[in-house]
């Protein structure tokens, strides 16, 4: 019984051994093979990307009957066939994989996303190592973040506006892209209180447009009609998408959104200047002053003074001129009293009557006279009643428009003299400045002429996506966005060049044709509420502006 026992355990020992053996013998660790995918992490909307695929078995043992999926992500463009699922079957692998073999597959395609999105590709390779009936599979990923749209997309949108008024706005788009955008829709979110009326051009949907094929440099504008209603102060959010519809789904490139508070109309029934009860000043005006003074009551008002102190360094006293006052030039106020001025010596009930004089602005002077911005405050005491009217001064925002041919920024070709026919190249450069008071939703704008065009070159390459094109009226667009004041645009910021391509026609020949039409630059001033413009000169082939080019090198010849 001892020896049986003993020879049991024995046996045991040598066939756990042997299975021990051929368990390790058949074992395999799918890490043997490595697989990895090589690409950008990085990538621009509908830049051309490769990735590489790549694999090696570094085990000793032959890996059969391999098969290598390549899944790129959903609403990728691919430049060669048209499944985002590429298989590469044991046949095209070479229908095994040896020890220590290496191989590696490319693959091109055009990411489409909105900016900062994440696409992940992956990567599955199936086989059966030899002597094994098993089959293993070793996958991988990889993730491209889309880091630039060159695609700009705006709203032309005031801040503010009062309730019940009628509000036309744009909404501007412009691809420098270098693919070519198709089957793009807009779309836009009105805010509660908004009645749509109207679009050009006419709309899907009253918040749906469908655009034609975007190529690069390649633009244009939604224009919309409507009504805003809402209570004093309250801010109205429109948002707006634009993405393009593949495969019955919407896949967003850039959303925009922009608020317009609701404000108070700004009524003055006692003074008016120039005729306006609301008037925004401009450094250098001729202002005439009138103060009314109506009774309200039921009782005749008798042997009244009104007397009228002006504030503000901007005042230029030596200019005043008041008939029926008396001005004390120390203290800046002017006196009329019952026995100069009809009305104030009797003022029936509900009767109006009114006191009046003229005084100019300067054109330059130290301080602002307020915290916030320049102004001008009169302070009127008629009787016991005390009255305050302040009017803001406009800041002062200039553009400068510059036409070179030899530049530092792109290099410019083309025959000087222009020729009919042919094509020369030219850079605008525009640089603005404002003055006194902060501006916002700035823009610059200009028409460019039938026979020139943009060549898609910006600098710098962050304004790009800040300029729109629409091929219909031929306006440029720059939206600058928001100027501090006394804030000069430098090269750094916001100065902007772009280059244009002038085709000469016959008719301009001898002549120096028009590159570009006048520059407007126009803003929302923050202290006074106003629209300021002003403009610059056309630039033509003689660029004046570029010393290295002489008067007979702007004549097309």
């Amino acid at each position: 019984m001892k020896k049986l026992t003993l020879f049991i355990i024995f046996l045991s020992v040598v066939v756990g051994l042997i299975g021990y053996y051929y368990y390790h013998r058949n074992v395999y660790s799918k890490d043997i093979l490595k697989l990895e995918i090589l690409g950008p992490s990085e990538a621009d909307l509908l830049q051309e990307v490769k990735y590489v695929v790549k694999y090696k078995n570094n085990g000793d043992v032959r890996l059969e009957d391999p098969e290598l999926i390549f899944e790129l992500p959903a609403n990728t463009i691919l430049t060669e066939g048209d499944s985002l699922r590429i298989i590469k079957e044991s046949e095209e692998l070479g229908g095994a994989i040896y020890p220590g073999e290496e191989k590696t597959f490319t693959f091109t395609a055009r990411l489409m996303g909105q900016e900062g999105e994440i696409k992940e590709l992956k990567a599955f390779l199936s086989y059966r190592p030899k002597n094994l009936k098993a089959h293993y599979s070793s996958q991988t990923s990889f993730s491209t973040v889309i880091k630039r749209a060159a695609l700009s997309f705006d709203f032309d949108l005031p801040s503010k506006i009062e309730s019940g008024k009628n509000l036309q706005f744009q909404l501007n788009y412009f691809s420098n892209v270098e693919y070519p955008l198709s089957d793009l829709r807009i779309l836009i979110d009105y805010p509660t209180g908004f009645e749509f009326i109207d679009s050009t051009p006419k709309f899907l949907e009253k918040n749906e447009w469908e655009l034609e094929l975007l190529n690069k440099a390649e633009g244009g504008r939604i224009e919309i009609s409507g009504k805003l209603t809402g209570q004093v102060g309250e801010e109205k959010v429109f948002r707006a998408k634009i993405g393009s519809w593949q495969g019955g789904e919407f896949i967003l490139l850039k959303e925009v959104t922009k608020g317009v508070t609701i404000m108070k109309p700004a009524l003055y029934i006692t003074q008016q200047i120039n005729n306006n009860p609301k008037l925004i000043a401009n450094p250098g005006d001729l202002l005439h002053y009138e103060i009314f003074f109506k009774n309200i009551g039921e009782e005749y008002l008798t042997d009244m003074f009104l007397l009228a102190t002006l504030t503000g360094p901007a005042f230029d006293f030596v200019t005043l001129q008041a008939p029926e006052g008396d001005f004390t030039a120390g203290e800046n106020s002017i006196i009329w009293d019952w026995r100069r001025v009809k009305d104030l010596q009797i003022l029936p009930p509900h009767s109006e009557g009114k006191v009046e004089f003229w005084v100019k602005l300067k054109d330059e002077w130290e301080g602002n006279g307020a915290d916030a911005g320049p102004q001008i405050k009169t302070t009127v005491f008629l009787s016991q009643v005390k009255e305050e009217f302040v009017n803001k001064i406009n800041s002062k925002l200039v553009i400068s428009q510059l036409g070179y041919f030899n530049d530092e920024a792109f290099g410019n070709s083309g025959p000087l003299p222009p020729e009919v026919g042919r094509i020369t190249s030219y850079t605008i450069a525009w640089q603005v400045k404002n003055y006194h008071n902060d501006m916002k939703n700035v823009k610059v704008k200009a028409v460019l002429p039938a026979n020139v065009s943009l060549t898609g070159k910006i600098f710098p390459s962050e304004q790009a996506d800040k300029l729109t094109f629409d091929l219909q009226s031929r306006e440029i667009v720059w939206n600058i966005g928001d100027l501090l004041a006394n804030q000069e645009v430098s090269l750094s910021d916001n100065s902007l060049y772009f280059q244009l391509s002038f085709l000469a026609q016959e008719e301009f020949r001898g002549e120096s044709p028009e590159l570009i039409g006048p520059a407007t630059i126009f803003g929302e001033d923050q202290w006074t509420g106003e629209t300021v413009q002003t403009s610059d000169l056309a630039i033509s082939t003689a660029l004046p502006d570029d010393p290295s080019i002489s008067g007979e090198q702007g004549k097309v010849k």
